[in-house]
C-alpha cells in the first residue's frame, strides 16, 4: 500500500473515530500526516503510535490562527501540504426547531462549517503555490436527506456541500481538488458525545451505536472508521485526479432507503419456497 507516498496531509478531529481510522491509513499508505484535535492524550496517543510520519498538533477548528497553525507546521515539518481533511465534527442535542437555540445554531455551524471553511482558506494558500492538492471535507447524510441530525447539524452539513462546489470550481485551474465525504451510520463516539456522555460510558456507547445502526441500511452492519477512511485515501490520491466538487457516499446504501423490514421479509421467503417447490 503506497499510494500516499511522498504526501503529507493534515487532520482535523484526528484523533479518535473516522479522523483516527484516516490517519493510520494515511500512514499505512506512505503519508506523513498532522494529527489535528483539542483532545491531546488520545492525539498524542496514536501520533506515538503511528510512529515518525505522524505527529500531534492541538488545534481548536472554531479558531482560525489554529487550523492555519496547523497548516503551517505542516509545511515547515516536512516541506509541503498535499492533503487538507477538515473531519472535526459534533452532533448536538436534537430539539424541535422552536426549541433550538441561537448559541446551537451558531456552535453547529462554528465546528461543522466555518472550521472547514478555515481548513480549505488556510490550505488553499498552499496548494495553489504549489500547483497540486487534493482537500476533502466530511459532510454527512444528514445533508441530503432529512431525519438523520438535528436541525443545526443538517443545516451546516448541508452548507459545507454549497461550499465545495463553489472552491473546487475556483481552484480547479490550480490543480487542486476539492471534495466531500458523505459518511451514513458510523461506529464513531460522536453521537455518545453528544449525549454528554464521557470517559467509560463514551468509549462504551460506540459498541451500542455499531449494534443500533446494523439494521438501518441495506448493507446489514453498521459503518466503521476504516471504511471512509479507504474512501478518503482514495480522494487523496493521485486515483481521484479527475474528481473534484463531487460528494462521495459510503453509507451502506441508507440514501437507497430502508433495509426489507422483517415482515417484509419473511413475506418473500415464503413466496420464494412455493416457487422452488
Amino acid at each position: 500500500m503506497s499510494r500516499l507516498t511522498g504526501k503529507v496531509a493534515v487532520v482535523t478531529g484526528g484523533a479518535s473515530g473516522i479522523g483516527a481510522g484516516s490517519c493510520t491509513r494515511f500512514v499505512a499508505e506512505g503519508a506523513r500526516v498532522v494529527i489535528s484535535d483539542v483532545d491531546d492524550e488520545r492525539g498524542e496517543t496514536l501520533a506515538a503510535e503511528l510512529g515518525e510520519a505522524a505527529v500531534f498538533r492541538h488545534t481548536d477548528v472554531t479558531k482560525e490562527d489554529e487550523v492555519a497553525a496547523a497548516v503551517q507546521y505542516a509545511v515547515d515539518t516536512w516541506g509541503s501540504l498535499d492533503v487538507m481533511f477538515n473531519n472535526a465534527g459534533r452532533v448536538g442535542p436534537w430539539t424541535f426547531i422552536e426549541d433550538t437555540t441561537e448559541a446551537e445554531w451558531d456552535t453547529a455551524f462554528a465546528v461543522l462549517c466555518r472550521s472547514a471553511f478555515f481548513g480549505i482558506k488556510h490550505a488553499a494558500k498552499v496548494m495553489r503555490e504549489q500547483g497540486r492538492g487534493s482537500i476533502i471535507s466530511t459532510s454527512s447524510v444528514g445533508a441530503i436527506r432529512s431525519g438523520y441530525g438535528p436541525h443545526p447539524y443538517s443545516a451546516a452539513k448541508a452548507a459545507l456541500l454549497g461550499l465545495t462546489r463553489s472552491v473546487a470550481v475556483e481552484l480547479a485551474p490550480h490543480g487542486v481538488r476539492v471534495n466531500a465525504l458523505i459518511p451514513g451510520g458510523v461506529a464513531t463516539r460522536i453521537v455518545g458525545r453528544g449525549a454528554g456522555l464521557d470517559g467509560a460510558a463514551l468509549d462504551a456507547s460506540v459498541e451500542r451505536m455499531r449494534a443500533g445502526i446494523a439494521d438501518m441500511q441495506p448493507i446489514p452492519r453498521a459503518g466503521e472508521p476504516a471504511d471512509l477512511a479507504a474512501a478518503a485515501v482514495f480522494l487523496a490520491s493521485d486515483d481521484s485526479s479527475y474528481y473534484t466538487g463531487q460528494e462521495l457516499v459510503v453509507d451502506g446504501g441508507v440514501t437507497l432507503g430502508r433495509a426489507w423490514p422483517a415482515a417484509t421479509m419473511k413475506t418473500a421467503e415464503k413466496a420464494a419456497a412455493k416457487r422452488r417447490a
